[in-house]
């Protein structure tokens, strides 16, 4: 079993780094004894946003119930023959990641699967579940266990998980909206997203940032540089997004230049202080 384990953690992290650079860089910060684990809760989410982003067959919901049951049954047996999903379950087995933070993810991932308008409440569930709780699962691990610890930074992870997701959105806006049919922000439309639009959802994001900003700074050493360099990478795609005017928003996916993704991460290592 050590041997499958520890290829089912490999394969979690192939999985992980092949689909982002940004968080590849990141990911390289936190300490190594639990980067496993964090490949391993990225590998089980990418799982299910393939089936909703790219697989998008008829059987989509019956293959997302599927990963859900899974998921459950290999925590409480400590196997699964998917290796992605071994590798979870021996994370969750390990931190006490539960169902009460599984359950709202795979609920925002059907969500998906059904395009709708969002409302205000419907946004805050589906961002509660995409990214308030993964970034959750992430601090159950960089605590290790200490439960004191979990409940003081609670807050501001989820806020730092809402954040990064609501900067994705307006990120993707015209991918979402033209490739998936979807568009999250509510009371917005396509057509009637404009530059006050724009500036009011920022506002709200920057909110979730400064937030976040004070538990970030308390997290254990194990994950701090890891995680700041994720703010700094999306605080810098939130300014990009600042100066970009809507309509180009509309037509364009921004992106951070490889050159100054690095000079980021070089700057996060070599300083504890306020990033911005």
């Amino acid at each position: 079993m050590e041997l499958y384990t520890k290829v089912a953690y490999a394969h979690s992290k192939k999985l992980t780094l092949s689909y982002s650079t940004s968080f590849g860089l990141s990911s390289r910060l936190f300490h190594g004894d639990i980067q496993p684990h964090i490949y391993a809760i990225y590998g089980l989410v990418r799982i299910a946003d393939e089936i909703v982003d790219t697989y998008k067959g008829p059987d989509a919901d019956q293959l997302l119930d599927e990963l859900e049951t899974q998921t459950y049954a290999s925590i409480r047996s400590g196997y699964s023959t998917n290796t992605i999903i071994h590798a979870f379950a021996q994370t969750a087995r390990r931190y006490g990641i539960s169902k009460e933070l599984i359950k709202p993810f795979f609920d925002s991932m059907r969500m998906d699967l059904h395009p709708r308008t969002y409302t205000p409440q419907y946004y805050a569930t589906y961002i509660h579940g995409s990214a308030e709780v993964v970034g959750l699962m992430c601090l159950r691990v960089f605590v290790d266990g200490d439960d004191t610890a979990y409940k003081r930074l609670r807050d501001g992870a989820a806020a730092l998980g809402s954040a990064y997701q609501k900067v994705n959105f307006l990120r993707d806006l015209a991918a979402d909206y033209k490739e998936l049919g979807r568009l999250y922000f509510p009371d917005v439309t396509y057509e009637t997203f404009d530059d006050s639009t724009k500036d009011k959802i920022i506002a709200d994001i920057q909110e979730d940032f400064d937030h976040a900003y004070t538990a970030l700074q308390q997290l254990p050493a194990n994950s701090r540089k890891a995680t700041m360099m994720s703010y700094v990478y999306y605080t810098e795609l939130l300014n990009r997004l600042k100066r970009t005017p809507a309509h180009v928003i509309k037509t364009t996916r921004l992106r951070v230049p490889s050159g100054r993704k690095l000079t980021l991460l070089a700057r996060t290592m070599i300083r504890r202080g306020n990033p911005s």
